[in-house]
């Protein structure tokens, strides 16, 4: 019995060891859940505090986007509306320079860039005259660039309407060497005739630079010419000026002439002939300039100036252009009206070439045989030597006129000149 007792006890003690050793386990384990559920319930507090900040974050960056869309708006607005000002503000320019009753001739735009006392000079010539013409010729200045003493001198003359150039984009020549002024000036003429003849809406725009005075027959000449250049496809342009315009070179004030040489230097130009074909197109030039260039700085750097230019003859006789008639111009009755005149001249050939016109009082012709040729009898008389793409300067058919001793005319007549005018040489 004592045995069986002895046994019941120890398995007794057995039963609450094993018990007491269940029960620490539990709360062993209870203790590790309870401290990984700690530690998830904090990370899950950070989480969502995380979340709310981002969250903020978002809401604040939907406020500035918001509010740079109203911004982005506001400015859409104000630039609208500027343009809308711009706008008004030139056609109330215009409006202003232009009589809504008078059809224009033409508008006069003066290219201009860096040269504020040249543009001075050339604006005062042209106002001398054009004020009291301004409907038919409104006048223009087109800046090429930003220098802001033409900028300042242009705007200060109520008489005219500005405009600016401003082109950054870089220049890329054709062939090493070239001037790169020559291509930007080329880019700001075709950004001005474009304005004028597209946006202004003109059927015909004269071209002047900075640096030229114009006779007091300039705006007569350009509106009697105009209806010549509507009326014959052939002429590409009217000019103002004679390269062999000198004063010892020149006679008659009345004289126009054709020419396959581009002048320059004071021309117009219909919108039309923007449009169509220009091949063998010629052009009309004066005998004596309407166009005076004082401009020996510029882009040219001077070229030619002391001995071709300044020696100029601007005209100072006032022509009266509108009883003129200008129909031995076109095309067909031109080229033999010129050939009767060369026809008439005495040819003269061999050496001593200027003391035999001297010693003949009327016309004299001059045959030429290659550019070389042509070269060393211009040097003799001291006209413009110089070709370009195969035309001597003021040529016509390959034939260069000028006066040598008032009012002998000298015709310097080319290889194949007379043929093309059906003149027989024998």
């Amino acid at each position: 019995m004592k045995k069986i007792l002895c046994d019941f006890r120890f398995l007794l003690f057995l039963a609450a060891a094993a018990f007491i050793y269940i029960q620490m386990r539990l709360f062993a384990t209870q203790s590790q859940y309870a401290d990984r559920l700690a530690d998830a319930i904090e990370s899950e507090n950070q989480c969502t505090s995380q979340l709310r900040t981002l969250i903020d974050q978002i809401s604040l960056q939907q406020g500035q986007i918001v509010s740079l869309e109203e911004e982005k708006q506001r400015l859409e607005q104000e630039c609208g509306q500027l343009k809308v000002l711009v706008q008004e503000l030139e056609r109330k320019g215009l409006d202003r320079l232009i009589d809504k009753e008078q059809v224009p001739v033409a508008a006069v735009v003066i290219m201009a860039c860096n040269r504020a006392d040249y543009l001075e000079r050339t604006v005062k010539s042209i106002l001398k005259y054009q004020s009291s013409v301004a409907s038919k010729f409104p006048l223009f200045v087109s800046q090429d660039g930003s220098h802001p003493a033409v900028k300042e001198k242009a705007l200060s003359y109520d008489q005219l309407t500005y405009m600016q150039h401003l082109d950054y984009e870089p220049v890329h020549t054709d062939r090493p060497g070239e001037l790169i002024a020559y291509y930007k000036i080329a880019r700001h003429y075709k950004w001005a005739l474009d304005g004028l003849f597209y946006k202004h809406n003109f059927s015909r725009v004269i071209i002047l630079e900075d640096d030229m005075e114009i006779a007091p027959d300039f705006f007569d000449y350009f509106e009697s010419a105009a209806a010549l250049l509507d009326k014959d496809k052939s002429i590409m342009a009217v000019s103002s000026w004679n390269d062999n315009g000198q004063k010892q070179f020149v006679h008659d004030p009345k004289v126009l002439y054709r020419s396959d040489f581009f002048p320059g230097l004071g021309w117009m130009l219909a919108r039309s002939t923007l449009k169509e074909n220009h091949k063998d197109r010629q052009f009309i030039r004066p005998e004596v300039c309407r166009t005076y260039n004082f401009g020996e700085h510029g882009s040219s750097l001077g070229q030619f100036f002391k001995q071709y230019l300044e020696p100029i003859k601007l005209n100072d006789v006032l022509v009266d252009w509108k009883s003129m008639d200008l129909n031995y111009l076109i095309e067909d009755k031109y080229i033999k009206h010129f050939a009767d005149i060369v026809k008439k001249a005495k040819p003269i050939r061999g050496t001593d070439l200027v003391l035999k016109a001297r010693n003949i009082g009327g016309d004299v012709r001059i045959q030429y045989n290659d550019q070389p040729d042509f070269e060393r009898i211009a040097r003799q008389f001291g006209i413009f030597e110089e070709w370009k793409d195969g035309v001597p300067r003021t040529a016509y058919k390959g034939i260069v006129v000028f006066r040598y001793q008032i009012p002998q005319r000298i015709f310097l007549v080319g290889p194949g000149s007379l043929v093309q005018l059906g003149v027989n040489d024998s």
